[in-house]
């Protein structure tokens, strides 16, 4: 597969057009939202394109992605969306609008299956394996093309998976379910970030 790499410092380029229904990742330093920084927000059109926008860790100024981030009109997929809108939401200090989450879809729509990781999903649904190996890379400074073919292959299946995990849910009539759960993301960021990370739902 031939993918259109395009790498951009610290914001979208002013001219830049994008669908409204767009596929959204994150790179950090770590995990711990604290300490490590946003590094990295990867975005696809789901057209083999990914647009990946190098923050500047200084300032963090990025008009241009935020405005995009904040529409409400644009759709957002993203897999595991909670951990990507906590690191925004810290860094750039907004909340993402129009979410969508494949790895809430997959535990909601994918119960015959304990496996909803992007990998597993991305099996599953595109017959493609991918190699998760840079994961647990050095996103803060110069990219090598091994780091930026990896970022984009986070981003270019979600519409594919999105789209099937969406057709299960309304045949097993879990879509409702789903669509009330996903409500709840930006205010399960905040309870992250308020350091209630457990499930306050529990006895």
């Amino acid at each position: 597969m031939n993918i259109d790499i395009k790498l951009h410092k610290q914001d979208l380029p002013d001219e830049l057009t994008l669908s409204d229904n767009i596929a959204v990742d994150c790179e950090f330093m770590g995990l711990n939202v604290e300490r490590d920084q946003l590094c990295l927000v990867q975005i696809s059109t789901g057209n083999d394109d990914a647009h990946i926008i190098q923050l500047n860790r200084s300032t963090y100024e990025a008009p241009n992605l935020k405005k995009i981030l904040e529409d409400k009109r644009i759709n957002k997929i993203f897999h595991y969306a909670r951990a990507d809108l906590l690191f925004i939401k810290k860094y750039l200090n907004i909340d993402v609008e129009n979410v969508n989450c494949t790895k809430i879809m997959s535990k909601i729509a994918r119960s015959y299956s304990d496996k909803h990781g992007l990998k597993d999903l991305i099996k599953e649904f595109t017959g493609s394996d991918i190699n998760k190996s840079l994961q647990s890379s050095d996103f803060g400074g110069d990219l090598s093309e091994k780091q930026l073919q990896y970022c984009a292959k986070d981003v270019i299946y979600l519409h594919k998976i999105y789209n099937n995990l969406k057709k299960i849910l309304v045949r097993e009539k879990r879509d409702k379910l789903y669509f009330e759960a996903i409500k709840f993301i930006n205010i399960r960021v905040e309870l992250d970030l308020a350091s209630f990370t457990d499930d306050i739902w529990s006895h």
